[in-house]
Protein backbone atom coordinates (compact mmCIF):
# COMPACT_ATOMS: atom_id res chain seq x y z
CA UNK A 1 0.00 0.00 0.00
CA UNK A 2 1.75 3.20 -1.07
CA UNK A 3 0.03 6.28 0.37
CA UNK A 4 1.57 8.76 -1.04
CA UNK A 5 0.64 6.66 -4.40
CA UNK A 6 -3.09 6.47 -3.58
CA UNK A 7 -3.41 10.23 -3.26
CA UNK A 8 -1.68 11.13 -6.25
CA UNK A 9 -4.23 9.03 -7.76
CA UNK A 10 -7.05 10.72 -5.85
CA UNK A 11 -5.89 14.15 -6.16
CA UNK A 12 -5.86 13.81 -9.84
CA UNK A 13 -9.27 12.25 -9.84
CA UNK A 14 -10.67 15.41 -8.43
CA UNK A 15 -8.78 17.64 -11.01
CA UNK A 16 -9.92 15.74 -13.77
CA UNK A 17 -13.88 16.23 -12.36
CA UNK A 18 -13.00 19.91 -12.09
CA UNK A 19 -11.99 20.27 -15.51
CA UNK A 20 -14.77 18.33 -16.93
CA UNK A 21 -17.24 21.17 -15.08
CA UNK A 22 -14.56 23.42 -16.23
CA UNK A 23 -14.37 25.00 -12.73
CA UNK A 24 -10.68 24.10 -13.19
CA UNK A 25 -7.91 24.17 -16.36
CA UNK A 26 -5.81 21.32 -16.46
CA UNK A 27 -2.10 21.44 -18.90
CA UNK A 28 -2.10 18.34 -21.36
CA UNK A 29 0.02 17.03 -18.90
CA UNK A 30 -0.08 16.52 -15.15
CA UNK A 31 3.65 17.17 -14.76
CA UNK A 32 5.47 18.05 -11.62
CA UNK A 33 2.51 17.21 -9.06
CA UNK A 34 4.01 15.28 -5.69
CA UNK A 35 2.55 14.08 -2.71
CA UNK A 36 5.36 14.41 -0.44
CA UNK A 37 6.31 13.84 3.45
CA UNK A 38 5.68 17.13 4.87
CA UNK A 39 8.60 18.68 7.24
CA UNK A 40 8.21 17.30 10.75
CA UNK A 41 7.46 21.07 12.12
CA UNK A 42 4.26 20.46 10.59
CA UNK A 43 1.56 18.54 12.36
CA UNK A 44 0.46 16.46 9.29
CA UNK A 45 0.48 12.90 7.20
CA UNK A 46 0.97 13.85 3.50
CA UNK A 47 1.43 16.94 1.52
CA UNK A 48 0.64 18.05 -2.20
CA UNK A 49 1.82 20.90 -4.17
CA UNK A 50 -1.13 20.69 -6.96
CA UNK A 51 -2.05 24.47 -5.85
CA UNK A 52 0.99 25.94 -6.43
CA UNK A 53 1.45 23.97 -10.27
CA UNK A 54 -1.85 25.08 -11.14
CA UNK A 55 -2.27 28.43 -9.94
CA UNK A 56 -0.77 30.63 -13.35
CA UNK A 57 -2.75 28.61 -15.54
CA UNK A 58 -5.84 28.86 -13.83
CA UNK A 59 -4.59 32.38 -13.30
CA UNK A 60 -5.35 32.42 -9.34
CA UNK A 61 -3.12 32.01 -6.18
CA UNK A 62 -1.43 29.21 -4.87
CA UNK A 63 -3.04 30.08 -1.45
CA UNK A 64 -6.56 30.73 -3.03
CA UNK A 65 -6.10 27.37 -5.10
CA UNK A 66 -5.46 25.41 -2.72
CA UNK A 67 -8.45 26.82 -0.49
CA UNK A 68 -10.54 25.39 -3.20
CA UNK A 69 -8.94 22.05 -3.34
CA UNK A 70 -8.63 21.14 0.15
CA UNK A 71 -12.02 21.74 0.30
CA UNK A 72 -12.83 18.88 -2.47
CA UNK A 73 -10.09 16.90 -0.85
CA UNK A 74 -11.31 16.85 2.29
CA UNK A 75 -14.80 16.23 1.23
CA UNK A 76 -14.04 13.27 -0.78
CA UNK A 77 -11.87 10.95 2.29
CA UNK A 78 -13.98 10.06 5.27
CA UNK A 79 -10.51 9.06 6.69
CA UNK A 80 -9.42 13.00 6.78
CA UNK A 81 -9.04 14.41 10.05
CA UNK A 82 -7.95 18.12 8.37
CA UNK A 83 -6.43 20.18 5.97
CA UNK A 84 -3.86 22.59 6.06
CA UNK A 85 -2.59 25.32 3.70
CA UNK A 86 0.89 26.54 4.19
CA UNK A 87 3.08 29.20 2.29
CA UNK A 88 3.49 29.32 -0.59
CA UNK A 89 0.31 26.90 -1.03
CA UNK A 90 1.11 23.54 0.19
CA UNK A 91 -1.74 21.73 1.58
CA UNK A 92 -1.00 19.56 4.33
CA UNK A 93 -3.01 16.39 5.28
CA UNK A 94 -3.72 14.68 8.36
CA UNK A 95 -4.82 11.45 8.70
CA UNK A 96 -7.89 10.06 11.61
CA UNK A 97 -5.99 7.56 14.19
CA UNK A 98 -8.24 5.04 12.28
CA UNK A 99 -6.69 5.45 8.79
CA UNK A 100 -3.55 3.87 10.20
CA UNK A 101 -5.13 0.71 11.53
CA UNK A 102 -6.85 0.14 8.01
CA UNK A 103 -2.78 0.90 6.81
CA UNK A 104 -0.99 -1.91 8.73
CA UNK A 105 -4.09 -4.05 8.27
CA UNK A 106 -3.19 -3.73 4.65
CA UNK A 107 0.21 -3.62 5.11
CA UNK A 108 0.14 -7.39 7.49
CA UNK A 109 -2.42 -9.23 4.73
CA UNK A 110 -0.11 -8.27 2.03
CA UNK A 111 3.79 -8.12 4.14
CA UNK A 112 5.23 -10.01 1.40
CA UNK A 113 4.71 -7.96 -1.14
CA UNK A 114 4.62 -4.59 0.52
CA UNK A 115 6.97 -1.97 -1.09
CA UNK A 116 6.89 -3.48 -4.45
CA UNK A 117 5.35 -1.34 -7.19
CA UNK A 118 2.91 -3.64 -9.38
CA UNK A 119 2.00 -1.14 -11.60
CA UNK A 120 5.31 -0.19 -12.77
CA UNK A 121 6.22 -1.76 -16.66
CA UNK A 122 8.48 -4.69 -16.35
CA UNK A 123 11.96 -4.65 -17.80
CA UNK A 124 14.81 -6.64 -18.66
CA UNK A 125 18.08 -4.74 -16.96
CA UNK A 126 21.65 -5.62 -17.78
CA UNK A 127 23.97 -4.93 -15.11
CA UNK A 128 27.56 -4.89 -15.53
CA UNK A 129 29.91 -4.53 -12.46
CA UNK A 130 33.07 -5.14 -10.96
CA UNK A 131 35.16 -5.80 -14.26
CA UNK A 132 38.14 -5.52 -12.75
CA UNK A 133 41.37 -6.76 -14.80
CA UNK A 134 41.21 -10.59 -13.67
CA UNK A 135 45.69 -10.02 -13.11
CA UNK A 136 44.88 -10.94 -9.24
CA UNK A 137 42.16 -10.70 -5.90
CA UNK A 138 39.87 -7.64 -5.75
CA UNK A 139 41.05 -4.85 -3.54
CA UNK A 140 38.71 -2.38 -1.47
CA UNK A 141 38.47 0.19 -4.55
CA UNK A 142 36.57 -2.97 -6.24
CA UNK A 143 34.35 -3.55 -3.05
CA UNK A 144 32.57 -0.26 -3.05
CA UNK A 145 31.37 -0.60 -6.96
CA UNK A 146 30.85 -4.66 -6.65
CA UNK A 147 28.04 -4.07 -3.56
CA UNK A 148 26.88 -1.33 -5.96
CA UNK A 149 25.87 -3.37 -8.64
CA UNK A 150 24.74 -5.98 -6.34
CA UNK A 151 22.20 -4.27 -4.54
CA UNK A 152 21.14 -2.02 -7.18
CA UNK A 153 20.35 -5.49 -9.20
CA UNK A 154 18.22 -6.88 -5.92
CA UNK A 155 16.21 -3.68 -6.11
CA UNK A 156 15.18 -4.10 -9.32
CA UNK A 157 14.62 -7.90 -8.40
CA UNK A 158 12.63 -6.69 -5.68
CA UNK A 159 10.16 -4.89 -8.08
CA UNK A 160 10.20 -7.95 -10.19
CA UNK A 161 12.22 -6.70 -13.05
CA UNK A 162 14.44 -9.36 -14.86
CA UNK A 163 17.59 -8.62 -14.26
CA UNK A 164 21.06 -10.03 -15.17
CA UNK A 165 24.34 -9.63 -13.65
CA UNK A 166 27.24 -9.47 -15.92
CA UNK A 167 31.08 -9.31 -15.66
CA UNK A 168 33.21 -8.30 -18.31
CA UNK A 169 36.62 -9.92 -18.39
CA UNK A 170 39.50 -7.52 -19.75
CA UNK A 171 41.48 -11.04 -20.08
CA UNK A 172 43.55 -9.11 -23.67
CA UNK A 173 45.77 -6.63 -24.10
CA UNK A 174 49.22 -5.68 -22.34
CA UNK A 175 48.35 -6.38 -19.12
CA UNK A 176 47.25 -9.86 -19.22
CA UNK A 177 51.05 -10.19 -21.23
CA UNK A 178 52.63 -8.49 -18.07
CA UNK A 179 50.18 -11.32 -15.78
CA UNK A 180 51.00 -14.38 -18.10
CA UNK A 181 55.02 -13.10 -18.07
CA UNK A 182 54.63 -12.76 -14.18
CA UNK A 183 53.23 -15.90 -13.39
CA UNK A 184 55.84 -17.98 -15.71
CA UNK A 185 58.63 -16.32 -13.33
CA UNK A 186 57.01 -17.65 -10.44
CA UNK A 187 57.19 -20.98 -12.09
CA UNK A 188 60.60 -20.70 -12.95
CA UNK A 189 61.85 -19.69 -9.66
CA UNK A 190 59.84 -22.87 -7.98
CA UNK A 191 60.95 -24.58 -10.88
CA UNK A 192 64.22 -24.23 -11.54
CA UNK A 193 65.40 -21.96 -8.65
CA UNK A 194 65.56 -18.71 -10.86
CA UNK A 195 65.22 -15.36 -9.32
CA UNK A 196 61.72 -13.13 -9.80
CA UNK A 197 63.05 -10.31 -11.91
CA UNK A 198 61.56 -7.78 -9.09
CA UNK A 199 63.01 -4.81 -11.28
CA UNK A 200 60.84 -5.21 -14.21
CA UNK A 201 57.94 -2.59 -13.16
CA UNK A 202 55.64 -4.52 -15.67
CA UNK A 203 55.49 -7.72 -13.54
CA UNK A 204 53.30 -8.14 -10.63
CA UNK A 205 54.84 -8.69 -7.41
CA UNK A 206 52.35 -10.09 -5.35
CA UNK A 207 52.02 -13.36 -3.51
CA UNK A 208 49.15 -14.09 -4.98
CA UNK A 209 51.41 -14.60 -8.20
CA UNK A 210 53.06 -17.52 -6.12
CA UNK A 211 50.11 -19.20 -5.54
CA UNK A 212 48.60 -19.29 -8.94
CA UNK A 213 52.09 -20.74 -10.05
CA UNK A 214 51.89 -23.33 -7.67
CA UNK A 215 48.34 -24.26 -8.61
CA UNK A 216 49.23 -24.17 -12.24
CA UNK A 217 52.36 -26.81 -11.74
CA UNK A 218 50.32 -29.17 -9.76
CA UNK A 219 47.41 -29.44 -12.27
CA UNK A 220 49.13 -28.91 -15.33
CA UNK A 221 52.54 -31.37 -15.13
CA UNK A 222 52.81 -31.91 -18.70
CA UNK A 223 53.37 -28.34 -19.51
CA UNK A 224 56.98 -27.56 -20.71
CA UNK A 225 57.71 -23.90 -18.80
CA UNK A 226 61.50 -24.08 -20.70
CA UNK A 227 60.61 -21.71 -23.19
CA UNK A 228 57.76 -18.67 -22.76
CA UNK A 229 56.75 -18.44 -25.98
CA UNK A 230 55.65 -22.39 -27.01
CA UNK A 231 53.41 -22.25 -23.74
CA UNK A 232 52.15 -18.34 -23.35
CA UNK A 233 49.06 -18.68 -25.07
CA UNK A 234 48.21 -22.11 -22.93
CA UNK A 235 49.60 -20.53 -20.14
CA UNK A 236 47.43 -17.14 -20.29
CA UNK A 237 44.35 -18.99 -20.43
CA UNK A 238 45.35 -20.89 -17.33
CA UNK A 239 46.45 -17.94 -15.69
CA UNK A 240 43.56 -16.29 -15.66
CA UNK A 241 41.27 -19.14 -14.55
CA UNK A 242 43.36 -18.51 -11.93
CA UNK A 243 42.89 -15.15 -11.19
CA UNK A 244 38.95 -15.55 -12.18
CA UNK A 245 38.63 -18.41 -9.36
CA UNK A 246 40.42 -15.71 -7.12
CA UNK A 247 37.98 -13.28 -8.07
CA UNK A 248 34.74 -15.12 -7.47
CA UNK A 249 35.93 -16.56 -4.47
CA UNK A 250 36.12 -12.33 -3.06
CA UNK A 251 33.12 -11.78 -4.72
CA UNK A 252 31.19 -14.60 -2.89
CA UNK A 253 32.55 -14.16 0.48
CA UNK A 254 30.40 -10.64 0.17
CA UNK A 255 27.58 -12.85 -1.10
CA UNK A 256 28.08 -11.64 -4.47
CA UNK A 257 27.34 -13.86 -7.34
CA UNK A 258 27.29 -12.94 -11.56
CA UNK A 259 25.01 -14.44 -13.61
CA UNK A 260 27.80 -14.25 -16.74
CA UNK A 261 31.62 -13.65 -16.85
CA UNK A 262 31.90 -12.29 -20.93
CA UNK A 263 35.31 -12.50 -21.99
CA UNK A 264 38.03 -9.46 -23.89
CA UNK A 265 39.71 -11.83 -26.13
CA UNK A 266 36.30 -14.43 -27.29
CA UNK A 267 34.94 -10.97 -28.78
CA UNK A 268 38.34 -10.04 -30.44
CA UNK A 269 39.11 -13.22 -31.78
CA UNK A 270 35.16 -13.79 -32.97
CA UNK A 271 35.67 -10.48 -34.89
CA UNK A 272 32.54 -8.74 -32.88
CA UNK A 273 35.43 -5.75 -33.16
CA UNK A 274 35.80 -5.85 -36.83
CA UNK A 275 31.61 -6.44 -36.88
CA UNK A 276 30.66 -3.66 -34.84
CA UNK A 277 33.43 -0.86 -36.87
CA UNK A 278 31.74 -2.11 -40.02
CA UNK A 279 28.10 -1.68 -38.36
CA UNK A 280 29.09 2.02 -37.88
CA UNK A 281 31.07 2.97 -41.06
CA UNK A 282 27.66 2.14 -42.69
CA UNK A 283 26.16 5.23 -40.89
CA UNK A 284 29.31 7.13 -41.61
CA UNK A 285 30.39 7.02 -38.07
CA UNK A 286 33.98 6.29 -38.16
CA UNK A 287 36.62 7.94 -40.11
CA UNK A 288 40.40 8.51 -40.63
CA UNK A 289 41.67 11.41 -38.71
CA UNK A 290 44.31 12.66 -36.17
CA UNK A 291 43.76 13.52 -32.58
CA UNK A 292 45.54 16.57 -30.98
CA UNK A 293 47.07 16.71 -28.07
CA UNK A 294 45.55 16.59 -24.96
CA UNK A 295 44.77 19.47 -22.98
CA UNK A 296 47.82 19.69 -20.43
CA UNK A 297 50.47 17.78 -22.79
CA UNK A 298 53.20 19.53 -24.24
CA UNK A 299 52.46 19.96 -28.14
CA UNK A 300 55.94 19.31 -28.56
CA UNK A 301 56.03 16.01 -27.62
CA UNK A 302 52.77 15.25 -29.58
CA UNK A 303 53.10 13.36 -32.95
CA UNK A 304 50.20 13.51 -34.58
CA UNK A 305 49.21 10.39 -36.45
CA UNK A 306 46.10 9.58 -38.41
CA UNK A 307 44.02 6.52 -36.88
CA UNK A 308 40.45 5.47 -36.91
CA UNK A 309 38.64 7.63 -35.10
CA UNK A 310 35.01 7.29 -33.90
CA UNK A 311 32.62 10.77 -34.55
CA UNK A 312 31.39 10.99 -30.59
CA UNK A 313 31.33 14.54 -30.37
CA UNK A 314 28.11 14.00 -32.64
CA UNK A 315 26.80 12.16 -29.61
CA UNK A 316 28.01 15.03 -26.82
CA UNK A 317 31.76 13.99 -26.02
CA UNK A 318 34.11 16.51 -26.44
CA UNK A 319 36.00 14.90 -29.13
CA UNK A 320 36.16 11.73 -31.39
CA UNK A 321 38.08 8.57 -29.85
CA UNK A 322 40.23 6.20 -31.56
CA UNK A 323 39.20 2.67 -32.80
CA UNK A 324 42.62 1.75 -34.03
CA UNK A 325 45.98 2.71 -33.06
CA UNK A 326 48.84 3.47 -36.19
CA UNK A 327 50.02 0.32 -35.55
CA UNK A 328 47.04 -1.33 -37.02
CA UNK A 329 46.01 -2.52 -32.76
CA UNK A 330 42.63 -2.18 -31.80
CA UNK A 331 41.86 0.11 -28.57
CA UNK A 332 40.84 -0.63 -25.76
CA UNK A 333 37.88 1.20 -26.48
CA UNK A 334 37.28 -0.45 -29.85
CA UNK A 335 36.62 -3.92 -27.22
CA UNK A 336 34.25 -1.72 -25.43
CA UNK A 337 31.82 -0.96 -28.34
CA UNK A 338 31.73 -4.41 -29.14
CA UNK A 339 31.10 -5.66 -26.04
CA UNK A 340 28.44 -2.92 -25.87
CA UNK A 341 26.62 -4.06 -29.56
CA UNK A 342 26.85 -7.36 -28.16
CA UNK A 343 24.92 -6.14 -25.04
CA UNK A 344 22.10 -4.90 -27.54
CA UNK A 345 22.07 -7.89 -29.16
CA UNK A 346 20.53 -9.18 -26.66
CA UNK A 347 17.78 -7.03 -26.33
CA UNK A 348 17.95 -5.63 -23.36
CA UNK A 349 15.40 -2.83 -22.60
CA UNK A 350 18.45 -1.08 -19.95
CA UNK A 351 21.97 -1.27 -19.71
CA UNK A 352 23.34 -0.40 -16.46
CA UNK A 353 27.65 0.47 -16.43
CA UNK A 354 29.04 0.61 -12.40
CA UNK A 355 32.01 2.77 -12.90
CA UNK A 356 35.25 3.18 -10.40
CA UNK A 357 36.10 6.62 -9.79
CA UNK A 358 38.72 6.83 -12.42
CA UNK A 359 36.53 6.27 -14.86
CA UNK A 360 34.01 8.73 -14.62
CA UNK A 361 36.03 10.18 -18.03
CA UNK A 362 34.94 7.37 -20.19
CA UNK A 363 31.33 7.95 -19.09
CA UNK A 364 30.88 10.60 -22.21
CA UNK A 365 32.78 8.41 -24.71
CA UNK A 366 30.82 4.69 -23.77
CA UNK A 367 27.60 6.72 -23.72
CA UNK A 368 28.01 8.08 -27.19
CA UNK A 369 29.17 4.43 -28.50
CA UNK A 370 25.54 3.26 -27.42
CA UNK A 371 23.61 6.09 -28.52
CA UNK A 372 25.06 5.07 -31.88
CA UNK A 373 24.51 1.72 -31.82
CA UNK A 374 21.21 1.88 -30.56
CA UNK A 375 19.72 4.81 -32.17
CA UNK A 376 17.93 5.48 -28.68
CA UNK A 377 18.99 8.29 -26.20
CA UNK A 378 19.64 6.74 -22.62
CA UNK A 379 19.82 3.37 -23.30
CA UNK A 380 22.78 3.17 -21.18
CA UNK A 381 22.94 4.42 -17.53
CA UNK A 382 26.69 5.02 -15.99
CA UNK A 383 26.91 4.65 -12.10
CA UNK A 384 30.30 5.63 -10.53
CA UNK A 385 31.42 4.56 -7.23
CA UNK A 386 33.49 7.02 -5.53
CA UNK A 387 37.11 5.91 -3.60
CA UNK A 388 36.67 4.83 -0.07
CA UNK A 389 38.70 5.65 2.74
CA UNK A 390 39.64 3.12 5.61
CA UNK A 391 40.21 4.87 8.86
CA UNK A 392 40.82 3.41 12.17
CA UNK A 393 41.99 5.60 15.41
CA UNK A 394 40.91 8.14 13.48
CA UNK A 395 43.85 7.51 11.50
CA UNK A 396 44.07 6.45 7.76
CA UNK A 397 44.36 2.74 8.27
CA UNK A 398 46.81 0.55 5.90
CA UNK A 399 46.19 -3.48 6.37
CA UNK A 400 48.29 -6.60 5.18
CA UNK A 401 49.62 -5.70 1.79
CA UNK A 402 51.25 -9.61 1.38
CA UNK A 403 48.65 -9.90 -1.92
CA UNK A 404 50.60 -7.14 -3.58
CA UNK A 405 50.79 -3.08 -3.28
CA UNK A 406 47.02 -2.38 -2.41
CA UNK A 407 44.79 -3.25 0.31
CA UNK A 408 42.74 -6.26 -0.70
CA UNK A 409 39.20 -7.52 -0.09
CA UNK A 410 39.77 -10.36 1.65
CA UNK A 411 41.65 -8.17 4.09
CA UNK A 412 38.25 -6.45 4.62
CA UNK A 413 36.59 -9.26 4.85
CA UNK A 414 38.88 -11.10 7.87
CA UNK A 415 38.73 -7.45 9.61
CA UNK A 416 35.31 -6.44 9.66
CA UNK A 417 33.19 -9.20 8.52
CA UNK A 418 30.60 -9.70 5.18
CA UNK A 419 27.59 -7.94 6.92
CA UNK A 420 29.99 -5.07 8.39
CA UNK A 421 31.41 -4.29 4.76
CA UNK A 422 27.98 -4.43 2.81
CA UNK A 423 26.01 -2.33 5.03
CA UNK A 424 28.83 0.96 5.26
CA UNK A 425 29.63 0.68 1.87
CA UNK A 426 26.13 1.52 0.76
CA UNK A 427 25.72 4.56 3.96
CA UNK A 428 26.46 7.13 1.92
CA UNK A 429 25.35 7.97 -1.59
CA UNK A 430 28.02 6.15 -4.34
CA UNK A 431 28.95 9.63 -6.23
CA UNK A 432 30.90 11.09 -2.81
CA UNK A 433 33.97 9.64 -1.35
CA UNK A 434 33.31 7.01 1.87
CA UNK A 435 34.94 7.07 5.14
CA UNK A 436 35.29 3.27 6.64
CA UNK A 437 35.82 3.70 9.88
CA UNK A 438 36.64 0.51 11.83
CA UNK A 439 36.02 1.78 15.03
CA UNK A 440 32.72 2.91 14.16
CA UNK A 441 31.96 -0.67 13.01
CA UNK A 442 32.42 -2.75 15.71
CA UNK A 443 30.95 -0.83 18.06
CA UNK A 444 27.56 -1.67 19.90
CA UNK A 445 25.59 1.96 19.62
CA UNK A 446 23.48 3.96 17.73
CA UNK A 447 26.57 5.59 15.94
CA UNK A 448 27.02 1.58 13.91
CA UNK A 449 24.36 1.53 12.13
CA UNK A 450 24.39 -2.27 11.45
CA UNK A 451 24.76 -2.87 14.57
CA UNK A 452 21.47 -0.53 15.28
CA UNK A 453 18.94 -2.37 12.81
CA UNK A 454 20.15 -5.94 13.71
CA UNK A 455 19.22 -5.39 17.48
CA UNK A 456 16.37 -4.00 16.07
CA UNK A 457 15.13 -7.19 14.99
CA UNK A 458 16.75 -9.16 17.41
CA UNK A 459 14.51 -7.80 20.34
CA UNK A 460 11.74 -7.83 17.97
CA UNK A 461 12.19 -11.76 17.52
CA UNK A 462 13.06 -12.01 21.65
CA UNK A 463 9.22 -10.61 22.19
CA UNK A 464 8.48 -13.45 19.58
CA UNK A 465 10.06 -15.40 21.55
CA UNK A 466 8.22 -14.81 24.88
CA UNK A 467 4.98 -15.41 23.56
CA UNK A 468 6.05 -18.41 21.78
CA UNK A 469 5.49 -17.59 17.92
CA UNK A 470 7.65 -17.96 15.18
CA UNK A 471 8.15 -14.63 13.65
CA UNK A 472 8.82 -15.94 10.39
CA UNK A 473 5.18 -16.75 10.23
CA UNK A 474 1.79 -14.92 9.61
CA UNK A 475 0.04 -13.28 12.32
CA UNK A 476 -2.94 -13.64 11.98
CA UNK A 477 -5.70 -11.07 14.02
CA UNK A 478 -9.75 -11.59 14.36
CA UNK A 479 -10.61 -7.98 14.05
CA UNK A 480 -8.55 -4.49 13.62
CA UNK A 481 -10.65 -2.55 16.21
CA UNK A 482 -7.78 -1.27 17.88
CA UNK A 483 -6.41 2.56 17.92
CA UNK A 484 -2.83 3.63 18.00
CA UNK A 485 -1.14 6.09 20.42
CA UNK A 486 0.77 9.34 18.88
CA UNK A 487 4.34 7.24 19.26
CA UNK A 488 3.05 4.23 17.41
CA UNK A 489 1.46 6.08 14.52
CA UNK A 490 5.41 7.94 14.20
CA UNK A 491 6.68 4.85 13.23
CA UNK A 492 3.54 3.72 11.38
CA UNK A 493 4.00 6.59 9.26
CA UNK A 494 8.00 5.65 8.89
CA UNK A 495 6.47 2.34 7.62
CA UNK A 496 4.39 4.19 4.94
CA UNK A 497 7.65 6.00 3.62
CA UNK A 498 8.59 2.06 2.61
CA UNK A 499 7.09 1.54 -0.94
CA UNK A 500 8.64 5.58 -1.59
CA UNK A 501 11.83 4.46 -0.93
CA UNK A 502 11.74 1.52 -2.88
CA UNK A 503 10.40 3.87 -5.59
CA UNK A 504 13.34 6.58 -5.45
CA UNK A 505 16.23 3.52 -4.94
CA UNK A 506 14.74 2.09 -8.22
CA UNK A 507 14.11 5.13 -9.93
CA UNK A 508 17.27 6.80 -8.96
CA UNK A 509 19.59 4.12 -8.98
CA UNK A 510 20.40 4.99 -5.49
CA UNK A 511 20.72 2.18 -3.19
CA UNK A 512 21.95 3.81 -0.04
CA UNK A 513 18.55 5.18 0.62
CA UNK A 514 17.93 1.50 2.15
CA UNK A 515 20.28 1.35 4.54
CA UNK A 516 19.33 5.33 5.79
CA UNK A 517 15.90 4.02 6.38
CA UNK A 518 16.33 1.11 8.20
CA UNK A 519 18.36 2.63 10.61
CA UNK A 520 15.67 5.91 11.18
CA UNK A 521 12.85 3.07 10.87
CA UNK A 522 15.37 1.26 13.95
CA UNK A 523 15.42 4.78 16.22
CA UNK A 524 11.83 4.94 16.22
CA UNK A 525 11.35 1.75 17.30
CA UNK A 526 13.93 1.62 19.97
CA UNK A 527 12.88 4.96 21.34
CA UNK A 528 9.50 3.28 21.38
CA UNK A 529 10.91 0.47 23.46
CA UNK A 530 12.41 2.65 26.02
CA UNK A 531 9.15 4.35 26.76
CA UNK A 532 8.17 0.98 28.25
CA UNK A 533 11.02 1.39 30.90
CA UNK A 534 9.13 4.32 32.48
CA UNK A 535 4.82 3.35 31.17
CA UNK A 536 3.74 0.06 31.55
CA UNK A 537 1.55 1.04 28.71
CA UNK A 538 4.25 1.49 26.71
CA UNK A 539 5.67 -2.24 27.08
CA UNK A 540 5.09 -4.98 24.29
CA UNK A 541 4.56 -7.65 26.75
CA UNK A 542 2.43 -6.90 30.40
CA UNK A 543 2.64 -8.46 33.39
CA UNK A 544 0.97 -11.59 32.11
CA UNK A 545 3.24 -12.26 29.46
CA UNK A 546 1.04 -11.59 26.90
CA UNK A 547 0.63 -9.21 23.96
CA UNK A 548 -2.51 -7.20 22.63
CA UNK A 549 -3.47 -7.90 19.24
CA UNK A 550 -2.13 -4.30 18.43
CA UNK A 551 1.23 -4.48 19.51
CA UNK A 552 1.61 -7.81 17.79
CA UNK A 553 0.92 -6.51 14.40
CA UNK A 554 2.83 -3.65 14.97
CA UNK A 555 6.28 -5.66 15.77
CA UNK A 556 4.89 -8.84 13.11
CA UNK A 557 5.39 -5.72 10.48
CA UNK A 558 8.79 -3.88 11.45
CA UNK A 559 10.10 -7.80 11.42
CA UNK A 560 9.00 -8.23 8.03
CA UNK A 561 10.00 -4.28 6.56
CA UNK A 562 13.42 -5.02 8.37
CA UNK A 563 13.77 -8.30 6.78
CA UNK A 564 12.64 -7.52 3.55
CA UNK A 565 15.59 -4.50 3.56
CA UNK A 566 18.71 -6.28 4.75
CA UNK A 567 17.43 -9.23 2.05
CA UNK A 568 17.72 -6.27 -0.65
CA UNK A 569 21.56 -5.16 0.71
CA UNK A 570 22.69 -8.60 1.11
CA UNK A 571 23.05 -8.55 5.01
CA UNK A 572 21.85 -11.24 7.92
CA UNK A 573 19.08 -10.24 10.45
CA UNK A 574 20.22 -12.44 12.93
CA UNK A 575 17.65 -13.55 16.07
CA UNK A 576 19.53 -13.17 18.97
CA UNK A 577 22.41 -10.97 19.73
Amino acid sequence: MNIFENYSDKIRKILFELSEINELILPEKLNGITTEIPPSKFNSDISTNVAMVLSKINKISPMDLAKTLSDKIKKSDKLIEEISIVNPGFINIKFKPIFWTKFIEEVNLNFNTFGINSNKKKKNYLVEFVSANPTGPLHVGHCRGAILGDVISNILLFNKHNVTKEYYVNDYGNQIINFTKSVYFRIREISFNEPFPVNNGDLYPGDYIIDIAHNIIKSKKNIDFKNFENISEQLTILSVEESLKLIKKNLYSIGIKHDNFISEKNLVLNDEVKKVINHLKKYNYVYKGKIKAPKGEDNKNWIEREQLLFKSTEFGDDKDRVLKKSDGSWTYFASDVAYHKNKLDRNFDCLINILGADHAGYIKRISSSVDALSNTKGKLICKVSQLVKLIKNKKPFKMSKRKGDYITLEDLINEVGKDATRFIMLNRSSDVELDFDFDNVIEKSKDNPLYYVQYCYARICSVFRLIDKDIKKEVKVTKYDFEYSNDEIKILKKISEWPKCIEMSSNRLEPHRIPTYLYELASLFHSYWNLGKENQKKRFINENKEISDDKLVLLKVISSLINSGMSIIGVSTPEKM
